[in-house]
This record gives C-alpha cells, sequence and structure tokens, in this order.
C-alpha cells in the first residue's frame, strides 16, 4: 500500500511535515495549531484559537475528499485545560456549526507547550474514508 501526502493549498506551506497522509481508507491528519494562511498564529483566545485549528483540519480532510463525519478520532492538546474548560459550552457550539453534532472518539491532553510559542491548541485526527 502506498501512502498520498495531502496539503491543501489552502493552508500555509509544511515544512518538515504533512498535513495530512491517506493510507488506504485512512486519514491521518497532522496536528494543526491555529496557523493562518501566512503562517501566523491567529490572534485572540482558546475560542479563536480552537477555530482556525479545527478548520485546518477539517480543510485538510475536505480537500482528501471526507467530510466532519468522517473523523474516527480527535485528539486536542492543550497549554490550559482550565481555559479550555472554561470555553467548553463557546468551543461546543464551534465544533457543532463547523462539524455537525456527532462526535468521534476524542482525547484532550495538557501540554506544557507546542511548537509555536503562542499556540494555545493543536488538533489532530484519523478520518475513514471508507474503502481504498
Amino acid at each position: 500500500m502506498s501512502a498520498e501526502i495531502i496539503n491543501p493549498p489552502q493552508l500555509c506551506l509544511p515544512i518538515g511535515f504533512a498535513h495530512g497522509v491517506k493510507a488506504g481508507p485512512f486519514l491521518h491528519l497532522g496536528g494543526q495549531t491555529a496557523l493562518d494562511q501566512d503562517g501566523r498564529i491567529v490572534p485572540g483566545g482558546i475560542v479563536e484559537q480552537f477555530t482556525q485549528a479545527f478548520g485546518n483540519v477539517l480543510t485538510t480532510l475536505a480537500h482528501a475528499g471526507g467530510r466532519p463525519s468522517d473523523l474516527i478520532d480527535v485528539t486536542i492538546y492543550l497549554v490550559d485545560v482550565d481555559d479550555y474548560q472554561r470555553h467548553g459550552k463557546e468551543i461546543g457550539r464551534r465544533w457543532r456549526e463547523m462539524a455537525g453534532s456527532e462526535y468521534p472518539a476524542m482525547a484532550g491532553i495538557g501540554v506544557s507547550r507546542l511548537w509555536q510559542p503562542e499556540a494555545l491548541i493543536e488538533i489532530q485526527g484519523v478520518a475513514y474514508l471508507g474503502e481504498a
């Protein structure tokens, strides 16, 4: 089986990673922080960064021919779990606006920092796109 690299032109140019890798019917979505197309973290707090990071995940998924309901596993890395929880209702609302009301298997993990010092969140996932 060969792997197909998925790098949507709408996202910043990846250096040293791929936005996604399709292997058979599975799409592995690389960790996305709140980088805009110019490679800068969007301003604002955790809600704005969640929206951008999850949007980046969904852009990669769509570029590979998938849709939000194809997500089977999502991991969210957070530098401030308490901040995420304080904004949980708004983040949940944004999720539903972007991906619907069905949720995949998920994990939220607190970390001391992310690759970009100003990043508050990183989201990665796996999607099942059907038979290859």
